[in-house]
């Protein structure tokens, strides 16, 4: 089962420089894998349900995107466990001056089917029809390596963003910001939950700022790490999304980016983690090439080892692409 859709950019799409946001570019993903999912999750008789983004795999921006070219999203299941699906989405970017296409994005989404009359209940995903045996082993292994990966970042780090005042310049303090939301309709499904793509696209927009304030140049998205949705947000709650710099190499930035819900209205819930992700920026010149990243200053001891974890991220990756650069003998 397949799906496309296609819209042009335009300028409240993208910076001032004419980079189209990452998190606009997320949120085409998030859409096209809701339909699909929700699509093949109703594709049999039974309980009506709808399908909600879970977990975000590794996303990298293999190349910019800019007002007036064409996005193209092409969505594809490639899993089904017993009550998730996974949701292989590519983006291709088209000049419709020139006709050339080029690729900008691969995502790995994975969602979880909720019944219309209960939304705290997970219902069952119809098995998906795999052409190679192989396809299914693969699939599995994906799955059991993400919900491993998903418990331990659910307890991590549940410290929250908290003013500074007078920071110096290249701090962590310096740089890190929030934006407070209040969830309206527009933002919220049907069923008054929050669209996983709207979330994304609030979380790239606090990463955008703390990185155009630690480097005072245009700034894009490099990738984002996976981006873990802990629980359901409501029409008319409160959220803050709070991003800090955790780490900087030569020429990239990783930001941490926490969003927390409060049920302002509901006494009977507490404030409570609701997604976090880590962001990878580069800055770019007024010609679009890579600049050097002021290097962050970590103060505190937690600002330290939050930096060294980063640098274990950024080297484990930069150790794989060069592996996957590598010819194969």
């Amino acid at each position: 089962m397949a799906s496309q859709m296609s819209r042009i950019m335009r300028p409240d799409d993208a910076n001032v420089a004419g980079n189209v946001h990452g998190g606009t570019i997320l949120k085409m993903i998030e859409e096209a894998g809701a339909i699909i999912s929700t699509r093949h999750c109703n594709s049999q008789n039974g309980e009506r349900c709808v399908a909600a983004l879970a977990r975000v795999e590794r996303t990298d921006f293999l190349s910019p995107m800019c007002i007036g070219e064409v996005a193209h999203v092409s969505a594809e299941i490639t899993y089904t466990s017993k009550h998730s699906v996974e949701v292989q989405v590519n983006v291709m970017s088209e000049n419709i001056l020139t006709g050339t296409k080029k690729l900008t994005n691969k995502a790995t989404l994975w969602y979880v089917p909720l019944s219309l009359k209960n939304v705290d209940k997970v219902l069952e995903v119809p098995p998906v029809v795999y052409s190679r045996q192989e396809q299914e082993e693969e699939g599995r292994k994906r799955y059991e390596a993400q919900k491993l990966e998903r418990m331990e970042t659910k307890w991590r780090n549940g410290d929250i963003v908290q003013p500074v005042p007078n920071p110096e310049p290249n701090t962590v303090s310096y740089s890190q910001s929030s934006l407070i939301h209040l969830v309206g309709p527009s933002d919220c499904t049907l069923h008054g939950f929050v669209h996983g793509g709207v979330t994304m696209k609030l979380m790239d927009e606090v990463a955008g700022i703390v990185a155009a304030r630690h480097c005072k140049t245009n700034i894009v998205t490099a990738s984002v790490d996976a981006i873990n949705f802990h629980d359901k947000i409501r029409k008319g709650y409160v959220i803050t999304i709070s991003g800090r710099m955790t780490f900087t190499s030569n020429k990239s930035m990783e930001i941490e980016v926490l969003v927390d819900a409060d049920p302002v209205v509901d006494n009977s819930q507490k404030r409570y983690r609701a997604a976090s992700a880590f962001f990878t920026y580069v800055s770019l010149s007024q010609e679009g090439k890579s600049l050097p990243v002021p290097q962050l200053v970590p103060e505190t001891e937690d600002e330290k080892k939050r930096f060294e974890e980063g640098k274990g991220r950024y080297l484990q990756m930069k150790a794989k692409r060069q592996g996957q650069a590598e010819p194969q003998p």
